[in-house]
């Protein structure tokens, strides 16, 4: 079955996959963090008394949710530049998948707040807490605690996403891959690799996430 993979193939655009890792490696970085911190605004938004806010964040959540992310990716890829808003191919990709796991983010985080007990609640704001201090003292360090392995999760679909940048010519992981399968024509060889790296990233956001539960569970219990 191997008899025709090359290895050696592999080894000479092992430099190209490495700047591709890194690429994919940042890019999900940074849009993890502003899709997690876009998807705590929107979630308060949502969670907020006041109409019209919770009508936006609404809107929001619910448009990227009910769109598929590529059709996201070139909207902001072909779409700005008319708006004369001009970002270059990996500011358009981090934006596009910022917001979309954002929405997904802010659900989730919505899912935790909702899931703690009122009496907490109640008795942050019997400590004369408002409603910023409950949110960052009380309600979201739980919350967040609580929904470590729905975020991992979308941090793994965001790291796979990531890929459709390669659409817009941006040079990560898949895209180190396509240009392996065109240039030597051996696509069993470059997406074989791809995959190992993305099962490698898999592998060690779950040591994180498992890290994290376990670094919680042992401060509630001292």
């Amino acid at each position: 079955m191997l008899e025709h993979f090359s290895f050696r193939v592999i080894g000479q655009y092992m430099p190209l996959f490495l700047r591709g890792l890194w690429a994919t490696c940042w890019i999900s970085g940074i849009s993890i963090f502003f899709a997690l911190l876009i998807g705590i605004i929107a979630c308060g938004l949502r969670l907020s008394k006041g109409r019209f806010l919770k009508k936006i964040a609404g809107i929001y959540i619910e448009s990227i949710r009910s769109t598929p992310l590529l059709a996201q990716l070139y909207f902001f890829y072909f779409g700005l530049p008319t708006l004369h808003v001009n970002l270059n191919e990996v500011q358009t990709g981090i934006l596009a998948l910022a917001l979309n796991s954002g929405a997904y983010i802010a659900e989730i985080v919505r899912a935790g707040i909702v899931s703690i007990p009122s009496g907490q609640v109640e008795a942050a704001t019997a400590y004369g807490l408002n409603y910023l201090q409950r949110m960052r003292y009380v309600i979201l360090p739980q919350a967040l605690g609580v929904t470590i392995p729905a975020l991992l999760g979308q941090f793994i679909v965001l790291v796979k996403d990531s890929s459709l940048v390669s659409l817009i010519s941006v040079l990560e992981l898949t895209r180190a891959g396509q240009l392996m399968a065109s240039e030597r024509f051996m696509p069993a060889e470059g997406f074989f690799t791809v995959a190992a790296f993305y099962l490698l990233i898999y592998y060690i956001l779950k040591y994180l996430s498992n890290w994290w539960q376990n670094r919680l569970i042992y401060m509630e219990g001292h």
